[in-house]
């Protein structure tokens, strides 16, 4: 569905060209609609050489088990979302290491996801109960039983090769000081 009025001043908007590509742009203001996009973020923990996966709960991809994840909210730093995510379903304590995966996936509402490995600090699994109805940190052997993603099964790969797990790294003390960014480097 294409939207119809303004998110900035609420006037209605028509088609326009912009560059070659017809875009829904609003009459009264600059406000143009570029597209419908979502950015997911995935965690990729190791302890122990087993790595952190939950069962979903919830649709889409009810009874898979998972690596934890979610979407980023409006004004939250991607590094900051993936923490939050890990910690809220699955009760883990994990700081980012590195980027280490894309993937990118265009459709009506276009996702991009970033999957982060990330260093264990504290906790122990425990499902949120809403989101996830299991969570723990399992072996490839014990994986082969489990009703395990297919995306997932990638990701844990990636997770599981220590070469693949160079990835960008944060940027914690970039040369010029750009508040609000977060940036990521090899």
């Amino acid at each position: 569905m294409e939207p119809k009025f303004c998110l900035t001043c609420g006037s209605v908007l028509e088609k326009r060209d912009m560059d070659g590509t017809l875009r829904m742009a609003c009459t009264a203001c600059s406000f143009v609609h570029w597209g419908n996009y979502s950015v997911g973020v995935g965690a990729l923990v190791v302890k122990e050489e087993k790595v952190l996966l939950v069962r979903r709960a919830q649709e889409p991809g009810k009874g898979y088990w998972t690596n934890p994840g979610g979407y980023i909210e409006q004004q939250e730093l991607i590094h900051e979302t993936i923490q939050r995510e890990v910690k809220e379903e699955a009760g883990i304590d994990a700081v980012v290491r590195s980027v280490v995966a894309v993937r990118d996936q265009p459709r009506f509402i276009h996702n991009v996801y970033i999957a982060f490995s990330m260093d264990y600090v504290a906790g122990e699994p425990t499902p949120d109960g809403f989101e996830v109805d299991a969570a723990g940190f399992f072996s490839l052997e014990e994986m082969g039983e489990m009703n395990v993603a297919g995306f997932t099964k990638w990701l844990v790969n990636i997770a599981l090769e220590p070469q693949h797990s160079a990835g960008l790294k944060p940027d914690l003390e970039p040369i010029v000081q750009l508040d609000g960014y977060g940036l990521f480097r090899v």
